[in-house]
């Protein structure tokens, strides 16, 4: 979402640090440029002169100016104000601190994605803290809105109310709620009807609901494709309903990134949620200081790390551990880390997360190689028998033929896959000369891996735990060295 905005900041602050000393108007340009940048991106225009102000009020200062790395100065000041732009360094979570049922209900716009969030949010609740969770649609004015309800229900393993036809959404509540309570549910789901656009019978049927049930939370969902239309909506809904925070769906669309940018400055309600896909489980929650690293480039390998552990399966990481130390690496090995690499999102999304790997990851789209890469790339190993999987070497040119035919591929993309395969298999027996991953562990100094890397160390990529050892992974090679089209 934030790439045109990313690349146009990048540039700015490229010049910046390209400079040994920097002067007063040197910055007030490079804010000129920021502010531009910004207002292309549809941020609402009193948040881009609060923010620019702000900068560039810091920014001219002495310190700034007379500093040894006057650039990196400045883009640390545009960080510190995209996180408190974005809602601060503390995270916002939910409020689940009450008697249950703990009510949250969310209201929203029709076509916003407020039926689906529920059911992410839910199975989040659920799998994520262990929350018994129950949802229920009240929405009786769109075609099938509480079947679609009880279908997500069904996907994500949380219970639904049960449809009675003909019921108004007060007694749908006043029903959910004493379900909720005989059930002993933890967190009880409110979908609201939605609109298509905000109307005093919208604001009036909210506004009942809430009398009857008391939420805890009440999330605006809001679509952050419509720009600037999505904080006008979030100003009217805040006026008219007590908002305790925002879901922003479609944060992996091709936006400018505006109403995220805006959002909080404009409503005073901080982003809770931030929908990345269509999938159940592709949502997360929003951290500022995350989101504004990302912005400026400098990647989010918290959130990757994250997405390693969620990914990767204990006996698994175990497995390739013991067989690291061994020095030994074969197909079936390789073929684990593609689909390790495809659950944490493919090789865009992990490249977006890396420091610096902005410019690669361009690089990489230009040459196109994309996530299909490893689609073919599992295709190819798939086609091989269990017993060259276990033993490559037993791939002669017939061989190698059949696999290409078998794969829908080229015996030039069998030869890069085996290549690969072949410098993973180097880097496990160098590992293991220099004493297996205690011995790499030792080589980052007394804390180990985990001192050298926090975080990586224990489930990390390369790590002892996760692998992924073509992505990074010690002694590992670059995917795109062997697979540029």
């Amino acid at each position: 979402m934030f790439d045109s905005l990313s690349d146009r900041l990048g540039g700015v602050f490229d010049k910046l640090r390209g400079r040994g000393a920097l002067k007063e108007q040197d910055v007030r340009d490079a804010m000129r440029e920021v502010r531009i940048a910004l207002l292309e991106a549809d941020v609402a225009l009193p948040v881009v002169r609060r923010f620019v102000d702000q900068v560039t009020e810091k920014a001219v200062g002495q310190s700034v100016l007379r500093s040894v790395t006057p650039g990196q100065q400045v883009v640390k000041i545009v960080n510190d104000a995209l996180i408190e732009t974005l809602g601060g360094e503390q995270t916002a979570e939910l409020d689940l601190n009450a008697a249950p049922p703990v009510v949250i209900m969310m209201v929203g716009l029709q076509g916003s994605g407020k039926t689906t969030s529920t059911a992410k949010i839910s199975r989040l609740l659920k799998d994520k803290q262990g929350k018994k969770v129950m949802m229920a649609s009240l929405d009786v004015n769109r075609p099938a809105a509480q079947e679609q309800l009880r279908v997500l229900g069904e996907q994500t393993g949380v219970a639904t109310l049960p449809i009675i036809p003909g019921q108004q959404p007060t007694e749908i509540a006043t029903r959910a709620l004493q379900a909720a309570r005989l059930q002993a549910v933890d967190v009880l789901m409110l979908d609201t009807a939605g609109r298509l656009h905000v109307d005093a019978q919208l604001m009036n049927e909210m506004k009942a609901v809430a009398a009857i049930t008391t939420p805890r939370e009440t999330l605006l969902v809001v679509d952050s494709l419509t720009g600037q239309d999505a904080v006008n909506v979030a100003q009217s809904f805040a006026g008219e309903v007590d908002l305790t925070g925002v879901v922003l769906t479609r944060m992996d669309g091709d936006a400018r990134g505006g109403a995220a940018l805006s959002m909080r400055a404009v409503t005073g309600k901080p982003i809770k949620f931030a929908g990345t896909g269509e999938k159940m489980d592709a949502i997360e929650v929003f951290h500022p200081s995350r989101v504004a690293n990302r912005i400026l480039g400098m990647g989010d390998i918290v959130s990757m790390v994250e997405k390693a552990a969620e990914a990767v399966k204990v006996e698994e990481a175990e497995a390739l551990a013991k067989r690291m130390e061994q020095g030994k690496f074969d197909m079936n090995d390789l073929r684990m880390q593609l689909k390790q690499m495809q659950n944490m999102g493919g090789i865009g999304m992990l490249a977006g997360m890396m420091p610096g790997m902005k410019k690669a990851k361009a690089a990489m789209q230009a040459s196109g190689m994309d996530d299909k890469v490893l689609l073919r790339m599992e295709a190819i190993i798939g086609s091989m028998t269990a017993k060259e999987r276990a033993n490559p070497a037993l791939l002669n040119a017939k061989r190698k033929i059949r696999v290409a035919k078998g794969s829908g591929t080229q015996v030039q993309d069998v030869n890069k896959v085996l290549k690969m395969h072949l410098e993973m298999s180097k880097a496990m027996k160098q590992i293991k000369k220099m004493g297996g991953l205690k011995g790499l562990a030792a080589m980052f100094g007394k804390g180990g891996l985990d001192a050298a890397m926090p975080g990586l160390g224990g489930q990390g990529l390369g790590g002892a735990a996760g692998g992924l050892p073509g992505l990074g992974g010690p002694g590992g090679p670059d995917l795109s060295k062997f697979l540029k089209k």
